[in-house]
């Protein structure tokens, strides 16, 4: 899948303030494809029409400001969710990596996968929130927010209806993994190039195949979790799910059964036609941010370009780049980028 390359000439702070910001960006503006996506799999009225007519009739019945149902808690959950993914996904490529410090692309792919999985895990319950956020009426809402979703959800029906389809997360990591793999292992025959040549325009390409693929393979388990997700006797009409039932395998069952078996893929539309803005603009703001970072840092001349500080060591991390400027300093020397602030 598409991930942003980690530059070792930003903290820590900033890679992560970098992605955060990045990711909050790309969802935000991608937002009322996911309300769609969302309530075509849990089958709501407003996605029978299809998708196109799905956007009219939330902003019809709702209001504008619908298409952007849940986006609030789904920003916040990507703190905790990418911060437990880095920690989870470091320790998982140190377990490994061989005795050369090499990894291989399906392990490296597993070990991503199983980070997520492990993140899930501790931001699941902002995930249903969300769900339930969206699903709600918002002219007549059941919940004002996040924070009510989860406590009325613990309060009036238990812990475990926070965790209600996490086990699809688990087994749909399988689908989505062999997805990923099987772009990887494919990408020297498409481009007909080995892949350390690969412009960034090709790895682009290449991770938002890798995440249509790998997220349509996956995308059944999805839509069974969404619903598990959304019902709940405290929401009009159950949460707006289309079939009733008690478990996992009967939610596969009653859907299959009173949609059809493509049903599993309502909402796949919305969420392919998401896939290039969101990592388009995940990239290109993760960029802007870094530009910054860098400048301050004192590793390029400007925020507007990447062009190379004049004498400045790239090779050094922050800190260390700090610490040469420091010395130099205090021995009387000017550095290159005090000599072109003297210019201006």
């Amino acid at each position: 899948m598409a991930t942003v390359r980690r530059d070792d000439r930003l903290t820590g702070l900033q890679g992560f303030m970098c992605v955060g910001f990045a990711g909050i960006f790309s969802k935000t503006a991608t937002a009322p494809l996911e309300v769609v996506k969302i309530l075509n799999q849990v089958g709501s009225f407003h996605c029978r029409a299809g998708f196109v007519h799905s956007f009219a009739r939330v902003s019809c019945s709702e209001g504008f400001r619908a298409l952007w149902k849940g986006n609030l808690v789904s920003c916040l959950r990507l703190f905790p969710y990418s911060a437990v993914h880095l920690a989870a996904y470091r320790k998982l490529i140190n377990l490994h990596m061989d005795e050369v410090g090499c990894i291989s692309q399906w392990r490296a792919i597993c070990a991503g996968s199983l980070a997520g999985i492990v993140a899930a895990l501790v931001s699941y319950p902002l995930e249903v929130a969300e769900t339930r956020l969206v699903v709600q009426n918002m002219r007549d809402p059941t919940y004002r927010g996040a924070l009510h979703v989860l406590s009325s959800v613990y309060r009036h029906e238990g812990l475990c209806a926070l965790y209600r389809g996490f086990s699809l997360t688990v087994i749909g990591a399988v689908p989505f993994s062999l997805g990923c793999y099987m772009v990887y292992v494919n990408l020297d025959w498409l481009w007909q190039e080995p892949s350390f040549r690969f412009t960034p325009l090709q790895n682009f390409i290449s991770g938002c195949l890798a995440a249509g693929l790998a997220q349509t393979l996956s995308f059944p388990f999805e839509t069974v979790k969404r619903k598990m997700q959304a019902q709940s006797a405290l929401l009009p009409q159950a949460g707006s799910v289309d079939v009733h039932f008690s478990g996992m395998l009967d939610c596969f069952r009653q859907t299959v059964r009173s949609n059809g078996f493509l049903s599993l893929w309502n909402g796949l539309a919305a969420n392919t036609a998401k896939i290039i803005p969101y990592f388009g603009l995940l990239f290109t703001c993760f960029e802007a941010c870094k530009q910054v970072c860098l400048y301050h840092n004192g590793y390029i001349v400007s925020p507007l370009s990447f062009q190379p500080a004049p004498g400045v060591d790239q090779s050094l991390g922050p800190n260390e780049l700090q610490e040469v400027q420091r010395y130099l300093s205090n021995r009387g020397f000017s550095s290159p980028q005090n000599n072109m602030d003297d210019r201006w």
